[in-house]
C-alpha cells in the first residue's frame, strides 16, 4: 500500500525561495527581500509619518543649517545696523518666539519619526527573534536526526555531553531569566 502525502503548502515557498547556485546569489536573493520588506514598510506609512520623516529627513541636512545661518544672520544684521529701521530691536524677543516655536515643532516631527522607526526596529527585531528561533528548532531536529543516522550506521555519540545539551530544545523563557539574573548582579557590582 502506497501512502500519498498531500503537497506541502510551505514546501513550494522552500523550493522557490532559494534559486542562488552560490553563496552570493543567496545572499543577493536575502537583500532583495529584504528590499521589498522595507518598500512594503515604507509604502505602508500614514501621511503623518510621511510628512514627519521628511521634515526631520531635512532637518537633519547641512542645508538646513545654511538656511538657518543666513536667515539668523540677516535677521540680526537687519535688527542691530543703525541704517535699518529695527523691527525687533536687541535682545531679538522676536528671535527668540520665532526659534522656540521652530524647536517645539521641529522636536515633535523628529518624536514621530523616532517613533516610526522603533515601530519599525521592533518589527524586525520580532522577524530576528522568530527566524532565530526556527533555525534553532531545525539545527536541534537536525542533531537529533545525525545522532539516528549516526546509531544505525555503529558510531557511538553518547558519552559527548555537548551533544545531550544541544539537541535540548532553547526554552526563550529561560533564557531571559538569565540575562536578566546576568544584569541585575552586574549592576549590583556598580
Amino acid at each position: 500500500m502506497t501512502h500519498h502525502h498531500p503537497p506541502h503548502r510551505g514546501r513550494e515557498a522552500q523550493v522557490n525561495y532559494r534559486k542562488g547556485a552560490t553563496g552570493a546569489d543567496v545572499t543577493r536573493e536575502n537583500i532583495e527581500a529584504m528590499r521589498r520588506l522595507e518598500e512594503a514598510q515604507m509604502a505602508s506609512r500614514t501621511t503623518a509619518d510621511r510628512i514627519a520623516s521628511a521634515i526631520a529627513r531635512f532637518c537633519g541636512s547641512m542645508t538646513f543649517v545654511w538656511i538657518h545661518v543666513v536667515l539668523f544672520a540677516a535677521w540680526i544684521g537687519y535688527n542691530a545696523l543703525p541704517w535699518f529701521h529695527a523691527f525687533d530691536p536687541y535682545p531679538f524677543t522676536f528671535l527668540t518666539l520665532v526659534v522656540s516655536l521652530e524647536a517645539i515643532f521641529l522636536s515633535t516631527f523628529i518624536l514621530i519619526s523616532q517613533n516610526y522607526e522603533l515601530r519599525i526596529t521592533e518589527r524586525r527585531n520580532q522577524l530576528d527573534l522568530q527566524i532565530n528561533l526556527l533555525a534553532e528548532q531545525e539545527n536541534t531536529k537536525m542533531l537529533q536526526v545525525l545522532e539516528q543516522i549516526a546509531k544505525k550506521v555503529g558510531a557511538s555519540v553518547d558519552d559527548d555531553p555537548q551533544i545531550r545539551a544541544l539537541e535540548e530544545a532553547t526554552r526563550p523563557e529561560a533564557l531571559v531569566k538569565q540575562i536578566e539574573e546576568a544584569y541585575g548582579e552586574r549592576r549590583k557590582d556598580s
